[in-house]
């Protein structure tokens, strides 16, 4: 079924006309031939007389084809490999599988004639990908994957820690707080401002962290740093041994799903709109601002979720104190020798390059 319009006045219904681009081109040739001028029937089409002219000069020379699209490729291509080059190189792929494109270039090198230049090693690989020839190597990454995320239905049994987004401070230097919570009583155990995220750093405010409440059974993270490491066993950094050693669980969320953390992320949205605005004048100001925050939100500030009672309300101590990692004891026919940075054995005040270990520096391990 067509389309039709009715004339303003009425009358007969007509039907749409389509017209193409090779329509119109014809009927602006036929139009000039009758005796009309260039410049008016330009004018009337829409195109320049620059246009109008090449239209018909086409129409000239090659009747009605030359009126219809012509193809935009290039005659000619400047830098084209010959087609033999490009055989050749096909050739030699086949024929050593293995070997990348520099190897086929050589062997190109001493097959072709001197008079034939061979192409640069980057056109060889783009030939060779361009004819399914190259094998893409998958780039090797430790994908760090989520732990089975535990309840955490009483006090101490779950913690949760993170770093908050970092800010800047009215003097031009960058605070990273470091928080942690309890899960099941959203009590928040730690708001300390520290300079940077290095672990360095986030040791001593664990250390104190512990002396205090106790150990908790098991700690949330996300899979940044301190935390975990992407280079290391598991992912595991120092940190997150040194809680293994203490006898803590390691909980991880799964990458991009902070909701998994949802309860320490909602902390931190107050946090942020109570003790971060405006920010402190140095670090120590901040400080301050993060301890009046800490009080009153364990004292002070009831929550929805705990029947309208504070966190101090609800939160207890641990039952497992924190007394350190024990130096261990190995029987008297034993020897400990000491462990370097780079992870070398000294023996006798030479290193056993060829005992290589994964442990942790400056720590004692046992030799028979």
């Amino acid at each position: 079924m067509g389309y039709t319009f009715r004339p303003e006045g009425g009358g007969e219904e007509m039907p749409w006309k389509e017209r193409s681009v090779m329509d119109e081109r014809m009927r602006f040739v036929i139009r000039l031939k009758d005796g009309e001028t260039m410049a008016a029937l330009c004018r009337e089409f829409g195109i320049s007389r620059k246009t109008g002219y090449k239209i018909f000069e086409r129409y000239e020379q090659c009747g009605l084809e030359g009126l219809s699209d012509r193809a935009r490729r290039p005659f000619r291509y400047a830098n084209q490999l010959p087609e033999s080059v490009e055989a050749a190189i096909v050739t030699a792929k086949r024929e050593k599988p293995h070997w990348g494109a520099r190897k086929i270039r050589e062997r190109l090198l001493r097959r072709l004639p001197h008079a034939i230049k061979t192409p640069a090693a980057s056109t060889i690989h783009a030939v060779l990908d361009r004819h399914g020839l190259v094998q893409p190597m998958g780039r090797r990454r430790n994908r760090a994957e989520g732990t089975p995320l535990s309840e955490g239905r009483h006090p101490n049994d779950l913690w949760c820690t993170d770093y908050k987004g970092e800010f800047q401070l009215n003097d031009r230097r960058y605070c990273y707080p470091l928080t942690v919570t309890d899960y099941s009583s959203r009590y928040l155990l730690l708001c300390e401002a520290l300079q940077s995220n290095r672990e360095e750093l986030a040791f001593p405010a664990f250390e104190r962290l512990f002396h205090e409440p106790g150990l908790p059974r098991a700690i949330r993270s996300d899979n940044g740093v301190p935390f975990a490491s992407p280079h290391g066993l598991f992912q595991l950094s120092k940190l997150s041994v040194w809680w293994l050693r203490l006898g803590i669980s390691i909980e991880r969320i799964r990458p991009g799903h902070p909701q998994q953390n949802g309860r320490h992320e909602r902390m931190h949205l107050t946090l942020k709109k109570e003790a971060t605005r405006p920010a402190g004048a140095n670090i120590l100001q901040q400080q301050a601002k993060f301890d009046v925050f800490l009080e009153e939100f364990n004292h002070e500030r009831p929550h929805e979720a705990l029947a309208m009672k504070c966190p101090a309300e609800v939160y207890s101590a641990s039952s497992r104190p924190y007394r350190g990692i024990p130096e261990p004891h190995y029987p008297f026919h034993d020897r400990t020798v000491m462990v370097t940075s780079c992870g070398r054995l000294c023996l006798y005040n030479n290193e056993d390059q060829s005992q290589r270990i994964s442990r942790w520096p400056g720590r004692r391990c046992q030799r028979g």
